[in-house]
């Protein structure tokens, strides 16, 4: 692993001299990467992954130990450029906030249907090597480890319930039924492991190691089962105390949050006044449900088969590479890469992951679809390469990664939140639009279809979890009334939108940051644009902000308008 005093940056011929806020930032990354193994995977650096982080309750006190010791190390050095000043605005940001939701016990009660240690612990398994004997034998050690991370996990997990700090009953219920699937003959599991190249002595290996992991998640299964299920929280909703942290967390933003879902059902309402304009367009007097029905039953717009979705998906992504780097946006070599697969899950959403440090493991956009879902239509779809690829995702964390003559790794790799990176998502689709990569009606319309859902789930989710009273009047946001809402207000299969939904219940303030990312996003240009007058010019304002790589919201409109 790196030394803290050796930053990557230092590497680069005419890159900018490391300073010491670089070197402090450094060392939080190599000693995340030794606290969390998964993260060295995750960014592509040196580190053991064949291990885990340790999910217990002394992992967590050793991280707020650590993260304690950066703070003080960054209150006590000095700032030398603009670099260094929004390194330590970022950090600092980001561990005072991590020791605020450590001392509010969040990590006694992190248990949710998408991203939790429930999941993580099986998920970082996808981003490791499998081309060589060395790659498997490391992840045969992985998976050896596997089940002491389990055990750490539910250790946490029942100090949780012996503080009656733990998660709804309807997180742990669903988190059932997913380590049953991971633990079972047939499952996960077996399949990762059945077709590796390997020689019979290693085989058996994996195969052991294999099946203790699923033993592990079996044993997770028993415990949420007769354990945290009796003890978990009746309601859904986690409150307006929390509900800030969590939304300040995934913002880097303090917003007001009562105006926000005031805005919230106004942006909704102008999303379906838009779609139904183009329910028009699409045919004289049709109305959006009409519309929908016409898209949906054009041979043209259909695909057929998970095989069918990824080649389509993979299509559309290089040639939107091509033009864009031709014409609006100066996109390095390694970034004109993308792979487009399809998760070796069936628990449904779309997501992308970050190249690693050294591009060996390229950007990937990867697509969960659920058991059963065989069709597809490509009109609901296309803005969703764009929001995950380019100019999304994959230019705006492509980038980063790719900018080494100034970005330390903390910068480049681990800075930032879901309100920067999702905002800016929803902030490229609509780019596209304004680009002309939208004109066709149904493509349009989809475009407007995701936005619509975004506006209506910030409604939905402070809805929720603040006790907002029902749309209709008739009682306060519940499950039943959340699902409804949002099968009136999206326009995807019923298995998508009970899993939306039951994200949202569980893992707070992180689906409104979306749409209220791209709002502030839309916020901070408009401002740029006021203060540069005459000379202002988007193309100049997006790479200044994408060459900051990931920040907090608050840390993006101070560097950028400060």
């Amino acid at each position: 692993m790196r030394e803290p005093t050796e930053p990557a940056d230092a590497a680069k011929p005419g890159g900018r001299a490391p300073t010491a806020i670089d070197a402090i930032a450094e060392g939080w990354v190599t000693t995340l990467a030794d606290l969390d193994p998964s993260i060295a995977t995750w960014i592509g650096i040196p580190g053991r992954h064949d291990e885990y982080e340790d999910y217990s309750p002394a992992g967590q006190a050793r991280f707020d130990d650590a993260a304690k010791k950066v703070l003080a190390e960054l209150a006590a050095a000095t700032d030398r450029d603009d670099v260094d000043r929004v390194t330590r605005d970022e950090l600092g940001r980001e561990l005072t906030l991590a020791l605020e939701s450590s001392d509010a016990g969040r990590w006694m009660r992190d248990l949710n249907v998408i991203a939790s240690p429930a999941q993580g612990i099986r998920d970082i398994l996808d981003l490791m090597p499998t081309e060589t004997v060395d790659d498997w034998t490391t992840i045969a050690g992985r998976l050896g480890n596997l089940p002491g991370a389990i055990a750490g996990y539910i250790e946490t997990l029942r100090l949780g319930i012996e503080r009656g700090v733990t998660p709804a009953k309807r997180q742990v219920r669903e988190v059932i039924e997913q380590s049953r699937k991971h633990s079972a003959s047939g499952g996960f599991f077996e399949r990762f492991v059945e077709s590796a190249p390997v020689p019979s002595a290693l085989g058996g290996d994996l195969s052991r190691a294999a099946a203790d992991s699923a033993d592990a998640y079996l044993a997770l299964a028993e415990f949420l089962q007769r354990e945290l299920l009796p003890a978990a929280q009746e309601s859904d909703a986690v409150g307006r105390e929390l509900y800030a942290l969590h939304s300040r967390a995934f913002l880097g933003s303090t917003i007001d949050l009562d105006e926000t879902y005031e805005w919230g059902i106004e942006e909704l309402a102008r999303m379906t006044a838009e779609q139904e304009a183009i329910a028009e367009e699409i045919r004289p007097g049709a109305s959006l449900a009409e519309a929908i029905e016409l898209l949906d039953a054009d041979p043209a717009r259909q695909l057929e088969g998970t095989a069918a979705l990824r080649e389509w998906m993979q299509n559309l992504s290089d040639r939107a590479v091509a033009e864009l780097s031709a014409s609006h946006f100066d996109i390095p070599d390694p970034i004109k890469r993308l792979e487009c697969l399809i998760a070796p899950t069936e628990e449904g959403g779309i997501y992308y992951t970050s190249p690693s440090d050294d591009f060996s493991r390229l950007g990937r956009m990867w697509w969960s679809v659920p058991e059963g879902v065989t069709s597809f239509t490509t009109w609901r779809e296309t803005t969703t390469v764009y929001h995950e690829g380019v100019p999304g995702h994959h230019l705006q964390l492509g980038q980063a990664v790719y900018n080494r003559g100034s970005l330390n790794t903390y910068r480049r790799h681990l800075a930032g939140t879901s309100g920067h990176a999702e905002g800016w998502a929803l902030y490229a689709e609509r780019l596209m639009h304004d680009l002309g990569y939208l004109d066709d009606p149904g493509d349009r319309l989809g475009m407007l279809d995701g936005q619509r859902m975004r506006a209506a789930r910030v409604v939905l989710d402070i809805g929720v979890h603040l006790g907002k009273p029902r749309l209709d009047g008739t009682g306060v946001w519940d499950w039943d009334y959340a699902l409804d809402f949002m099968t009136k207000n999206v326009n995807i299969n019923q298995q998508f939108v009970r899993f939306e939904v039951n994200r949202y219940f569980g893992w707070p303030g992180q689906a409104p940051s979306y749409k209220v990312g791209q709002r502030i996003w839309e916020q901070i240009r408009d401002a740029y644009q006021a203060r540069e007058g005459a000379s202002f010019e988007i193309k100049d304002f997006h790479h200044r902000a994408l060459d900051l790589g990931g920040v907090g919201l608050d840390t993006l409109r101070k560097a950028l308008l400060a």
